[in-house]
């Protein structure tokens, strides 16, 4: 995402700790000779005294928060320290070791969990910290795939295996809407891909089209392919595209235009799996052969965008403020394709049980295609057991919007997990990131939560994780980074980083009248949470 770049005193960290609260040896034998044989009874060895694990040391400040000053502004170590300790149940002390890959090595609580659902009913009702409950937990089973950067068991397949596309039945014919791939310019043989049939997109989707699951049959998109055209921010219904249980879609990897599948404002993606048949969304490689993608395989296709009409933050010119057209602006990665509006319920259809493998490209800094963006999707828009491996750039990015989103993996990804930003406001719960085994870039991390440039914009960044996992692997300044004016609420998570990199890094860029930014108290008139807050929240920074 492009760079963008707010303590007060502990007692404001502790107001909003309670805004929380109102919304947990041989034996020795003689040679014989003549005469009698003596036999000496040996004085027993005491068993050895095993050595206890060594306790770590309390963790300073400067091992647990990273500094980044912006604007000659710094939020020092023992500030960033001071805002997670005013919080409740909170364990700044903790060790990976309680953590087996993903998941808790008990089903005892790392420490004592609150009830997320008093913030909101959107929020499942816990009693533990993290998004697995222990280490039998099936919850992220079957519907993921497994690979080095997280083993979630059960019957998911390998990330790098070929989706069970079946046995193609003698006459299957491609559905309504799609076309029989050909072998070649001028061939009337039908192209297969490892054995599948090939039936393709058309690139300009406008009309409603549903891809049902047919053995054998696996569907190919090609270029910037779209559902719908843009409706603008108060405009009418589109069209709908429709992917049933177990059906794979795959990115056109004979052709150099980078390849994509975007859902314009207005129209709607609805592909909905089931836990035994997830939709997976996958590179050409992936499909056309067991070997055809690797452990580290990443960037070979351009993800998923879903464009909506609820508000955000950052304008284009001439929208927003007085002008006539509601405050709109181009999503990155593509050219002239726009989000937001004045909708909050706005809905761009359903993701459930959905993989989205090996995607995520760099057009150019900060101009990036992610596994998947989400450009002001409303909270009418509904997306749960979603899985994001192995992208070359973030598992998932939120600019604005009201979207609330459950049951999120980000496995393998190249740069930050989850990244929110352009005043998305809402809830997520059961979230997992995992980096890469070898690391990430440098600079990625976990999470990274921003705002914008104008850090007073509204409506301003602020959204709650329940029940997370970060697993931090790269060696960038931490594993939670929140900037920019951003106000965000962490409960009952865990978070793990290696050696050398803190926990969390929290940024201020603006110093006004109420305070720096992203830590100042609250001010409702600029939908001011105040400074992050942190409740039941263990971590294991530094490799510890």
């Amino acid at each position: 995402m492009a760079s963008h770049m707010r303590i007060g005193t502990i007692l404001m960290a502790s107001s909003a700790c309670l805004a929380l609260a109102g919304c947990g040896g041989a034996d020795s034998v003689a040679s014989p000779g003549a005469g009698s044989v003596t036999i000496v009874s040996p004085t027993p060895t005491p068993a050895a005294t095993p050595t206890p694990s060594a306790t770590p040391s309390a963790i300073t400040a400067a091992q647990f928060a990273a500094v980044t000053t912006v604007n000659g502004i710094s939020v020092t170590a023992d500030e960033q320290l001071a805002i997670v300790n005013a919080g409740s149940n909170n364990n700044v002390n903790g060790v990976g070791s309680v953590l087996n890959g993903v998941y808790p090595t008990s089903a005892t609580s790392l420490t004592t969990a609150i009830d997320p659902s008093t913030i909101n009913s959107f929020f499942t009702s816990t009693n533990y910290v993290g998004a697995l409950s222990g280490p039998t937990d099936t919850s992220f089973q079957g519907w993921t795939c497994n690979s080095t950067a997280a083993e979630f068991g059960g019957s998911g397949a390998r990330c790098t295996a070929v989706p069970a596309i079946g046995t193609l039945a003698s006459g299957a014919a491609c559905p309504s809407g799609t076309t029989a791939a050909t072998g070649g310019s001028g061939s009337a043989t039908a192209a297969t891909i490892g054995g599948f049939k090939i039936c393709d997109l058309p690139q300009a989707i406008t009309s409603s089209l549903t891809l049902p699951r047919i053995a054998g049959i696996a569907y190919r998109f090609t270029g910037q392919t779209e559902v719908g055209t843009d409706l603008g921010a108060t405009g009418g219904s589109g069209v709908t595209l429709t992917i049933e249980p177990g059906v794979t879609v795959f990115a056109n990897a004979n052709e150099s235009t980078n390849d994509l599948l975007l859902v314009n404002r207005g129209s709607k993606l609805n592909a909905i799996g089931t836990r035994d048949a997830p939709i997976i969304f996958t590179s050409q490689q992936n499909v056309s052969s067991a070997t055809g993608e690797s452990e580290t395989s990443q960037g070979h296709w351009g993800g998923i965008i879903l464009l909506g009409r609820a508000p955000t933050a950052v304008c284009a010119t001439g929208s927003g403020g007085s002008n006539p057209t509601p405050c709109q602006l181009a999503i990155e990665g593509v050219t002239g394709r726009f989000y937001g509006g004045t909708n909050t319920a706005d809905s761009s259809g359903q993701m459930s049980y959905v993989q989205i493998r090996y995607s995520g490209i760099a057009i150019s800094d900060g101009n990036e295609l992610q596994g998947l963006t989400l450009g002001a999707t409303g909270s009418g828009t509904v997306l749960d057991h979603i899985q994001s491996h192995n992208s070359a750039d973030d598992g998932i990015e939120i600019f604005g919007g009201t979207s609330n989103l459950k049951y999120i993996a980000i496995t393998g990804a190249d740069d930050d997990g989850f990244d929110i930003d352009n005043g998305y406001r809402g809830f997520i719960q059961f979230m997992i990131a995992a980096q890469r085994t070898s690391g990430a870039t440098v600079d990625s991390f976990s999470t990274e939560i921003d705002s914008n440039n104008a850090e007073d914009l509204l409506p301003r960044t602020f959204a709650t994780y329940a029940n997370f996992t970060f697993v931090q692997t790269a060696l960038a300044p931490a594993a939670i980074r929140q900037r920019g004016g951003s106000d965000m609420r962490f409960v009952n998570g865990v978070v793990k980083t290696v050696s050398n990199v803190a926990c969390v890094n929290i940024i201020a860029g603006e110093q006004t009248s109420g305070g720096r930014t992203t830590v100042r108290p609250a001010d409702t008139t600029l939908q001011d949470f105040g400074p992050p807050s942190f409740n039941s929240v263990y971590f294991a920074c530094q490799g510890r």
